[in-house]
């Protein structure tokens, strides 16, 4: 099948936040799904493309490489050049998507691993950093909660650790509905797919199953991290009752600056010059993210112009090389005159002669020929 655009595949703007591209990609995934185009090779490629440009845009890792350099960007970042990337087949696609199998089709037959305690192992928290910080990096101080199962329920809620069939989804772990001749599974939301629920809350952890606890550490912040950049830190999360333990994930968020701009791993900074600067040209002193660089102003520089200083950007965080600092120059005019500047301006103006009023040589003639018109 020949290539085509992730987000033209599932029909998103490259703006779109992850809420739409999974509302795509259910859209999608439904419309060419296997069971609902039966011997449609077409069909299949097009369901196994969704699948992939899923994968990719909903991780922001990976989205933001391939916004950047495209799907060649993506090779030796996990991602393979067709097939479902990192999936293990449709029937985890489906069980990320939809919480359970997909029915008449793909993984109608997997069984959700059971376990006896309430939460999950993973957690997610957002660090704030500032704008130096996430550009040079730095060793930063985290302080968030975690959960540990309760020793007397081992994890359960239920008095004792006893627990009985769920009455909700009679012991199977998932509800199952059906839309014409689709059947659809979710995870039970009364036992979170165990089957079972507590006859009786435990006392001492009041049916919760777990106790939190307060933690701080130091974690390495990585040079060049934006925001929307996630950190994984392994056997930081939820601890389980046999002791196992999940990661704690980080997602970054950078507080903006008063003066630098940042877009992607490019720096902006706007400076602004007198009207005289301009005109007869200047060699300025302007800050750059590692200290002073200088700036050569020509003469006649307009408003808004840029100029670039390469490598004197962001290093990027996936290892890309640097981006560059982007200067804007906003010209900045007298608000208020004396009488002796005032006077000084007329006669600059008068000493150019007809160059100080270019307009009157461009519409010469001009009002003659509208004239006529109307005659």
């Amino acid at each position: 099948m020949t290539e085509i655009d992730y987000y033209e595949l599932l029909e998103v703007s490259k703006n779109s936040d992850k809420g739409t591209i999974k509302k795509a990609y259910r859209k999608m995934a439904m419309k060419y799904h296997p069971d609902k185009n039966p011997d449609d090779k077409e069909a299949e490629e097009k369901f196994k493309a969704v699948n992939e440009a899923y994968q990719v845009l909903s991780d922001d890792q990976k989205r933001q490489i391939y916004d950047r350099y495209g799907k060649a960007g993506l090779e030796g970042h996990g991602q393979s050049g067709g097939g479902f990337g990192g999936f293990d087949d449709l029937s985890s696609v489906f069980e990320e998507m939809f919480g359970g199998a997909f029915g008449g089709g793909f993984g109608s037959n997997r069984r959700r691993q059971r376990k006896t305690y309430s939460y999950n192992l993973d957690i997610g928290i957002e660090l704030e950093i500032d704008f130096n910080e996430a550009v040079f990096g730095i060793n930063k101080e985290v302080e968030y909660s975690y959960k540990t199962a309760c020793e007397s329920c081992k994890g359960s809620g239920a008095k004792d650790g006893k627990l009985s069939k769920c009455m909700y989804c009679e012991g199977q772990g998932q509800i199952h509905t059906r839309q014409g001749f689709m059947t659809f599974a979710q995870t039970c939301p009364h036992c979170q797919g165990s089957g079972e629920a507590a006859a009786e809350k435990c006392n001492k952890c009041a049916g919760l199953g777990y106790k939190e606890v307060k933690e701080s550490f130091k974690v390495d912040i990585p040079e060049g991290v934006n925001t929307g950049n996630r950190i994984r830190v392994s056997n930081k999360g939820n601890i389980a009752p046999d002791g196992s333990r999940g990661d704690l994930y980080i997602q970054i968020r950078v507080k903006e600056d008063s003066h630098f701009v940042r877009h992607d791993d490019d720096i902006y900074l706007e400076v602004p010059l007198f009207f005289t600067q301009v005109v007869l040209g200047d060699t300025i002193k302007i800050p750059g993210l590692k200290g002073e660089l200088e700036l050569k102003v020509p003469a006649g520089t307009k408003d808004k112009e840029q100029f670039k200083f390469r490598g004197e950007g962001v290093k990027s965080v996936q290892g890309y090389g640097k981006g560059d600092l982007i200067v804007q120059i906003a010209i900045k005019y007298p608000t208020d005159l004396n009488a002796e500047q005032k006077e000084l301006l007329e006669k600059l103006q008068e000493s150019f002669g007809i160059e100080s009023k270019p307009h009157e040589s461009v519409f010469e003639g001009m009002f003659d020929r509208v004239k006529k018109w109307f005659s």
